[in-house]
C-alpha cells in the first residue's frame, strides 16, 4: 500500500499522541526529517509524494522508540542548545532549555564580552554551557572538567563540531580538585535531584540520562557543598560563579556561596518562572 509523506507524518503524530508523548507533533516532524533526510520545507513541498516502503518502515521504527519514551535527542544522536549543536552519548546528560538560563545570566553579568576571559565548567557533560559561552565570547578560552572519560570525549568532539576546539579543552577530574589555574568565570550544572525523587522522574530522564548526572544526594545539595567550598580558590579576584539549581534550591545554594565568601550577584528564573540559577562574585 502506497503512503504519502503527509499521511506518514500524521501516522507518526497519532502514534506519539497515543503514547502520551508531551510534544507529538514536534517530535514526529523531527523524526520524519531525520529518517527521510528531509528539510522542514520538504515536508510541505513533497507532502503528497509517495514514501518508499523501506523509508516508511525506518521512520516508524524510530517512532516506536519515541513512543517507548526514548528522548528525541537520543534517537537523533544530537541536540540543539543555545546557538550550537551537540552530539550526545550515554555518558552525558541531554542538555535542557532550562540550562540556557544560566548561559544568559552569565553573559548579562559580564561587563566586557570581548575580554580574554578564562572559563571553567565543572561537570561539563556535553560541554554545552562552556561551548555556548565561548560562542558568545570571541576572545575567551575555557576548560571543562568531568569525572566521566566518556563525557570528556563527547565534549571534546562537540568543541570540534562547533568550531571551538582551539579555545576549549577538556579533562577528567573530580569537580575542581587539583586545579591550579584561576578563572574569570566558574560555571556548573551539577546533579541536584534528591536521591529519593529519582524513581519518580519521567522515563525520558530516569532511563536515559546517566544516574551520576542526576543524583544530588539526600537533599540534592551534595555537589553544591563541594563546588561552593572550592570556588573561591578557583576564581580570580572579581571573578563570577554561576550555578544551575533545581526547583526550590536557589536560597540554599546562594547561602552556600555566601558562606564560602562570595558576594550575591542574583537569582534568575527560567521561562517557566522557576528560580533556575544563582550567581556570585568574588571580591576584587
Amino acid at each position: 500500500m502506497t503512503i504519502t509523506l503527509h499521511q506518514l507524518r500524521r501516522t507518526a503524530e497519532a502514534r506519539l499522541r497515543e503514547a502520551r508523548v508531551d510534544t507529538p507533533d514536534l517530535d514526529a516532524r523531527l523524526l520524519v526529517e531525520h529518517a527521510l533526510g528531509l528539510t522542514r520545507h520538504d515536508l510541505f513541498t513533497r507532502a503528497n509524494n509517495p514514501v518508499p516502503e523501506p523509508d516508511a518502515a525506518r521512520l516508524l521504527a524510530l517512532v516506536e522508540r519515541r513512543a517507548a519514551r526514548e528522548p528525541v535527542g537520543r534517537i537523533l544522536g544530537h541536540r540543539e542548545f543555545w546557538t550550537i549543536d551537540l552530539a550526545l552519548n550515554p555518558d552525558t546528560l541531554e542538555p535542557r532549555p532550562d540550562t540556557e538560563t544560566l548561559v544568559e545570566a552569565v553573559l548579562r553579568a559580564l561587563p566586557d564580552r570581548s575580554a580574554p576571559l578564562r572559563l571553567l565548567d565543572l561537570g561539563t557533560g556535553t560541554g554545552c554551557i562552556l561551548l555556548a559561552l565561548l560562542a558568545e565570547l570571541p576572545n575567551a578560552t575555557g576548560l571543562g572538567v568531568d569525572l566521566s572519560p566518556g563525557a570528556v570525549a563527547a565534549a571534546t568532539a562537540n568543541a570540534a563540531r562547533n568550531g571551538l576546539a582551539e579555545r576549549a579543552r577538556f579533562q577528567t577530574g573530580n569537580w575542581g580538585a587539583g586545579l591550579a589555574e584561576r578563572f574569570a568565570v566558574v560555571v556548573s550544572n551539577p546533579p541536584y535531584i534528591p536521591s529519593a525523587d529519582i524513581a519518580a522522574l519521567d522515563p525520558e530522564v530516569r532511563e536515559h540520562d546517566p544516574l551520576r548526572a542526576l543524583d544530588g544526594g539526600a537533599d540534592g545539595l551534595d555537589a553544591y557543598r563541594i563546588i561552593a567550598a572550592q570556588t573561591p580558590d578557583l576564581l580570580q579576584p572579581g571573578g563570577l560563579a554561576g550555578l544551575e539549581v533545581g526547583q526550590g534550591q536557589a536560597a540554599d545554594v546562594a547561602g552556600l556561596l555566601a558562606v564560602a565568601g562570595l558576594e550575591p550577584a542574583g537569582v534568575f528564573r527560567d521561562l517557566g518562572g522557576v528560580e533556575r540559577c544563582v550567581l556570585g562574585w568574588k571580591r576584587s
